[in-house]
């Protein structure tokens, strides 16, 4: 077995244990987002560093939701400064400050993520999130938060400030196969991609459920897709600026 097998067997093993074990907060996650779509509010999502990958994991997608606004901040990505988004992530404030001018507000549900959950702009936004009414969910690593003690004024970690927590199920550190004397290959991604994705699915489902389908985008590369975009993107663009 080499070290593409190794990892696809350590990703699928991780997979079995999100789906066996987080299928009970896989549909809270979803039921609190569904009953804010079906409210009338909006679907946020929050992450720094590689975790913004899964904040814009669900937004403006192909059969994907089209009431999701990803709170993106180029300060915590890592396109302008990688090293910078480290020290950017532990400042104090900044989270504050990116949710209130994005519009959370009461009713909201807004994803949060972070594998090691320790810094401060995550356990900011959940808190910030609950000080104004919103439904935190956090997907997270808990076994790697508990190892790492919290590096923010709050004295958190994520999956202590969320009423809602997916647990990854990586390893510590992330990393998940042994190569060559190293550990390699995250799992936090895609295993987080799959997380979000079977939520989208599921909160469909609920939203049909209760006579309110949720808005969904359809591919722009087949034929009238751009017409059925352009629709949602001219409704929504004023509240959702990344449109």
């Amino acid at each position: 077995m080499d070290s593409v097998d190794l990892f696809r067997r350590n990703l699928q093993r991780t997979m079995d244990e999100v789906f066996s074990a987080e299928r009970e907060n896989i549909e809270s996650a979803a039921a609190a987002a569904a009953k804010a779509l079906c409210s009338g509010k909006t679907i946020y999502t929050f992450g720094t560093g590689h975790a913004h990958i899964l904040a814009e994991e669900i937004f403006y997608r192909a059969g994907g939701l089209v009431k999701v606004y990803p709170i993106f901040d180029e300060r915590l990505m890592l396109h302008k400064s990688a090293s910078e988004s480290t020290e950017w992530e532990r400042r104090e404030g900044l989270a504050r400050e990116l949710l209130k001018n994005s519009g959370v507000s009461a009713g909201d549900a807004v994803f949060i993520f972070s594998n090691s959950g320790r810094n401060c702009s995550p356990v900011e936004a959940a808190l910030y999130a609950a000080e104004v009414g919103a439904k935190a969910i956090a997907v997270t690593n808990i076994s790697h938060s508990k190892t790492s003690s919290p590096r923010n004024p709050y004295g958190k970690r994520l999956f202590e400030v969320c009423p809602i927590v997916i647990d990854n199920h990586g390893r510590i550190g992330d990393a998940s196969t042994d190569v060559c004397g190293k550990t390699l290959g995250p799992t936090s991604t895609a295993v987080g991609a799959a997380i979000m994705q079977a939520i989208v699915c599921r909160i469909f489902e609920l939203t049909c459920a209760d006579g309110k389908p949720a808005e969904t985008f359809v591919s722009s590369n087949i034929d009238g897709g751009d017409a059925i975009n352009e629709a949602f993107i001219k409704k929504y663009s004023g509240i959702i600026p990344p449109l």
